[in-house]
């Protein structure tokens, strides 16, 4: 498959616009690009030999958006068994995603899918920490999740199931679930920002603002997000966005993670601040 490249600009790119940007907020926030053909082994391909750390990374991903992290068509139709579960908010090819029953912070109806749009009534997936991977897989290819092999194969599924035995993590530690934000005082913030500014910043900026996700007038930087969505945003440190040509933090600790989580959680989340 060629690839459809979707995702963030390069590491390099973005440094190189930041360099030559202007100082004006407007002038350095760039939508994020598609990944370039150097760059398609890194976002959907595999290593030679992958290490633990990467196969929970790459399972994570998976859990995300499978047809983004595999480089997959998109699915069409909604998937048969997020229809039995009676939601009829949710449809077509976002009902194919694990997040999309078990959550972002993997507590399915008793997280904070517990309510809402995204409620399904689906127990979450906490459950199976600490197992083997071999005995998680028999679960992911059963009649509740119809995945065919040419959707995920077994060696990608085996990732999934890597990423639920050692990568899941009880977010109530750091997020209040009450607000959906980060709990105040949770981390080391100059740890967090040491990581950021190393790191992270090569694309967001040392502001969080070199890359915009929004639309319609409306500015979606990093730190917009990690206030307001800090279970998703956590997975997304934690594995990459699927599709994107973008590091993670899967290789530091939890406690960094977090960290880095309540650094960004107070940077700029519009352009007047």
């Amino acid at each position: 498959m060629t690839g459809k490249m979707t995702g963030q600009i390069g590491l390099a790119g973005a440094f190189a616009m930041m360099l030559a940007a202007a100082p004006a907020v407007a002038d350095i926030s760039v939508a994020p690009q598609e990944h370039g053909p150097q760059q398609q082994e890194y976002v959907h391909g595999a290593p030679q030999v992958p290490s633990e750390e990467w196969m929970i990374a790459a399972g994570g991903r998976i859990y995300d958006n499978w047809w983004e992290a595999l480089d997959r068509d998109e699915p069409e139709g909604s998937n048969p068994a997020y229809a039995a579960t009676g939601n009829t908010e949710q449809t077509g090819a976002a009902t194919w995603r694990c997040k999309e029953c078990h959550g972002w912070d993997y507590q399915g109806a008793t997280g904070i899918y517990s309510k809402g749009g995204h409620f399904t009534g689906v127990k979450g997936t906490m459950g199976v920490r600490g197992w083997s991977s071999e005995a998680i897989l028999p679960i992911l290819r059963d009649a509740n999740h119809p995945y065919t092999p040419e959707m995920i194969s077994d060696d990608e599924m085996l990732r999934v199931a890597a990423f639920l035995s050692k990568g899941q993590v009880d977010m109530r530690a750091f997020i209040d679930y009450e607000t959906r934000t980060m709990i105040p005082g949770v981390g080391d913030v100059d740890r967090g920002r040491a990581i950021f500014q190393t790191t992270c910043a090569a694309c967001h900026g040392f502001d969080g603002r070199a890359l915009d996700w929004g639309a319609a007038g409306q500015h979606n930087f990093i730190g917009t997000e990690a206030a307001s969505l800090p279970d998703e945003v956590y997975n997304k440190i934690s594995n990459t966005h699927p599709g994107a040509a973008m590091i993670n933090l899967r290789a530091f600790s939890q406690d960094d993670r977090v960290s880095v989580m309540a650094y960004i959680a107070g940077l700029p989340t519009g352009v007047d601040e």
